[in-house]
Parts: C-alpha cells; sequence; structure tokens
C-alpha cells in the first residue's frame, strides 16, 4: 500500500484554480505522482494475490477481453447469393454457406422424426449390408485425405459431420482470431465465378489447367520509377518490365494498346506502377485476355535496402498466404493475386509471400523462413487455447523479410479493359459512414 504522502489530495477532483502558475503546475505534478502510485501498488498486490491463486487471473483474463474494431464488424445481412455476384455486398461467404448446410440439416432431421414402416426397412436393409458400410467408410478416408484446396472436394462440412460434431461442441478449443485464418478460395459463390471464368480455379480435375503466369510490368507516361518497377520484376514470377515511351515526338501507348499487345504475346497480366512525386502512389493489374481491371493504391512503401536485417531475394517461386478475405469482392481480389503467381512453389527457396487483409488494407510482405532448435531461454508455443502446443516442443521458425513493404487498398474494379479509366465499373470504393463495415 502507498505511504501516507503519497495521499490524493481532496482538491483532485474539485475544479481547483490557483493564479499562480508555477503552483498550478506543481498540484498537477504530485497528483499525478499520486494516482500513479496507487495504480502501482494496485496492481502489485493484485499480482501477489494472483500468485497464491492462479485462478483469480484466468478470471481476470477472462473478463477483461479487448473490444476491437475487427471483433465489432458486422455485415450486410443477405439471406441467399446474390444472382449478381454480390460485389456490392459486404456479407461472409462461408457463414452463409454454414447457414444453409444447417438449415438443410434441420429440414432432414426434421422429415425423419416419424418414418414410415417402408422407410424403416430400408433402413434395416442398408444397415444390414456391411459391404456398403465399408465403402462408405472408404470413401470417407479418402476424401479426408484429399487437400484442402482440391476442386471436387466440398469445402464445408457435410450433414454427417455436423449431426457428429453437435455431441462434442464443449470440447472444441478456442478457435484463432479472425484476421489470422487463412482464405478458402473454393468457397466462391458460383455467380461470381460465372462472371469471371478467367480468374477462378476449373471446377473440376477434366478441365484444362490456367496457363502459367507471364506478367508485363510498365509504367505510367513520363514516370521515373525504373528501380521500383524493377523491384516489382522481383515480386511476381516470370514478369519483365518494359519502359513506357516517354519521348516529346513518340506515340503515347495506352494501356488498352498495351494490354492489346501483351495479350498476343502470351501475357496473362498487366501491370501499371503510377507515381506521385517521383514515389509510388498506385498500381493497375489488368487481368487479360478480357480482365476486369484491378485499381489499387499504394501507401507505405519501403524498399529492402530500407528494412533493418532485410535479407536477399532470390528466382525461386515463393508460397502465397492469403489472409481474412471473407467477402465476394475479397474472393475476386485473393484470386486475382492467386493468378500473378505459379501453382506450384518451390519450396527449397523457402520463401512466402503474405498478402493480409485488415480493415480493407492489404499489407504485403515476403519473408524467408527456416526451421531451428528452441533456445534454453524461449517459452513453448501456446495455441489458441492457452495450453503449450504438443509436437513441437523442441521446434522454432525464424523469419527473415526480404522486402519489399507495401500497403494496397483497393479502390476500383472496372468492367474489362476500357479506353477511359472508370467509365464502367464493377465496383467502386465509395465514403462508408460506418466505420465497422470492411468490404473485402
Amino acid at each position: 500500500m502507498p505511504s501516507r504522502g503519497t495521499k490524493i489530495s481532496d482538491k483532485a477532483a474539485l475544479p481547483f484554480k490557483t493564479s499562480n502558475k508555477l503552483r498550478r503546475q506543481d498540484l498537477h505534478v504530485k497528483q499525478k505522482r499520486a494516482r500513479d502510485a496507487l495504480r502501482r501498488a494496485e496492481r502489485f498486490g493484485r499480482k501477489k494475490e494472483e500468485e497464491k491463486n492462479p485462478k483469480l487471473r484466468q478470471e481476470r483474463l477472462r473478463r477483461n477481453v479487448p473490444i476491437t474494431i475487427d471483433k465489432k464488424r458486422v455485415y450486410d445481412e443477405v439471406e441467399e447469393e446474390p444472382e449478381s455476384g454480390g460485389l456490392g455486398l459486404a456479407y461472409d461467404v462461408e457463414r452463409l454457406k454454414r447457414r444453409k448446410l444447417a438449415e438443410e440439416q434441420e429440414l432432414v432431421v426434421d422429415g425423419n422424426d416419424e418414418p414410415d414402416g417402408d422407410e424403416e426397412a430400408e433402413d434395416d436393409e442398408d444397415h444390414d449390408s456391411m459391404l456398403e458400410d465399408t465403402e462408405e467408410e472408404e470413401d470417407d478416408d479418402d476424401l479426408e485425405n484429399l487437400e484442402p484446396d482440391a476442386p471436387d472436394e466440398d469445402p464445408l462440412p457435410s450433414k454427417t459431420q455436423i449431426s457428429s460434431s453437435t455431441s462434442r461442441i464443449h470440447e472444441r478449443a478456442a478457435s484463432p482470431t479472425r484476421s489470422t485464418t487463412s482464405t478458402n478460395l473454393s468457397l466462391a459463390p458460383a455467380a461470381l465465378a460465372a462472371k469471371f471464368p478467367y480468374l477462378f480455379l476449373p471446377p473440376s480435375e477434366d478441365a484444362a489447367p490456367p496457363p502459367p503466369p507471364k506478367i508485363l510490368i510498365t509504367t505510367s507516361i513520363n514516370s521515373t520509377l525504373h528501380s521500383e518497377a524493377a523491384i516489382l520484376t522481383s515480386l511476381f514470377p516470370n514478369s519483365k518490365y518494359i519502359r513506357r515511351s516517354s519521348h516529346r515526338y513518340g506515340y503515347k501507348f495506352s494501356v488498352r494498346e498495351i494490354s492489346s499487345f501483351a495479350q498476343n504475346q502470351g501475357y496473362t497480366a498487366v501491370i501499371v506502377l503510377e507515381e506521385d512525386q517521383k514515389r509510388p502512389s498506385g498500381m493497375t493489374i489488368v487481368h487479360l485476355p478480357i480482365g476486369p481491371t484491378f485499381h489499387f493504391s499504394i501507401s507505405n512503401w519501403y524498399t529492402s535496402k530500407s528494412i533493418p536485417g532485410h535479407g536477399r531475394s532470390t528466382d525461386h517461386i515463393p508460397e502465397l498466404i492469403l489472409n481474412n478475405f471473407t467477402t465476394p469482392l475479397g474472393l475476386l481480389t485473393a484470386h486475382l493475386f492467386r493468378s500473378l503467381f505459379p501453382a506450384t512453389p518451390d519450396l527449397r527457396g523457402r520463401q512466402v509471400l503474405t498478402l493480409h487483409n485488415q480493415r480493407d488494407y492489404i499489407f504485403l510482405r515476403r519473408h524467408r523462413y527456416i526451421f531451428r532448435d528452441k533456445r534454453e531461454t524461449e517459452k513453448s508455443i501456446v495455441g489458441p487455447d492457452g495450453k503449450e502446443v504438443k509436437g513441437v516442443e523442441g521446434i522454432r521458425a525464424g523469419l527473415q523479410e526480404l522486402g519489399p513493404r507495401l500497403t494496397l487498398k483497393l479502390r476500383r474494379v472496372d468492367k474489362g479493359i476500357q479506353r477511359r479509366s472508370g467509365q464502367d465499373w464493377e465496383w467502386k470504393a465509395r465514403m462508408e459512414k460506418k466505420r465497422t463495415l470492411f468490404q473485402l
């Protein structure tokens, strides 16, 4: 407990004023020191009590959950998937599909409450057949062994999985935060995939795989960002930088003409780096052959040299991580970035490129990782439930940032490849009045 000298004066809560400026400053300092001493004594007293009884700390952490804007995030209320694809609506695609599955499961359960005699006989016959049960078990095992991104696999749980998981809901650990969950690219609405067929994965294995990306990078007219455009060639594999004509009497090629030339040369995308006061200010990505065109603004551009302890990148194809893209517009943007990288990364390079969406800002980071042994001074890895993760007690992962580091924000999605930017658009950012409503 604080000493008597640190007791707060009775005048602390009153509008006490004095004409002497030095006295006012002295009184303010004394009151601030007294408050800090009381808070410090309270904090240390609580710490001693929690050391004696650990349950007090768990109860305090359970009550004191920080409320952030991400936890207050709201979505548009949508009953069914829009026929237009839903680019103008901000709703969680995964949550809508899970709700539909739950409703279908309830309808099936309600319809089977009073089965007829014939249905009971058919059920008995089905249960008597041991061959069918083994075949179903083998099919379930095969489905479990499939990769999560396989096109034929349903990314959401089936009805039997939902019904079997209801009995052990209380045993489930706490889920990680929404901002750290990876994006499931196979959850895109069917109308959106039909609207942009060149951007989305093939629906089945029989369809032809997408061509390997080949990217043409250029700048705006009379630009000085030649070194920054060269950095983008190291960021995107199979890319080439071609300077844009800036001669006084030269022909000024438009983005539409450049895209037509790139399409004839076998390119799959065109990236135009825009400039403002000799710094990167925006990036336009044209998906070939028929669009759409994405317009991003760039902020917080840092080259590798300005990052302390940076590494040197190699020519290996990086692994791509897409985080927290949940809405139809977010999935469309995620598929755009997926189309800019080959589907098979080179794991020998141990390079990973992360595109993390947070409050409609896309943070681009590139790292090199390495697995090493745990040091004695390091703590063990703790899961989202607060318990130590088993199996990785002696392993740690080290990261080294390679650069560049930049932040993107989607401003507009144009239809096709237009002669003038913004003539006809699929989606356009507006001044949102709700701070808790995000588009991606």
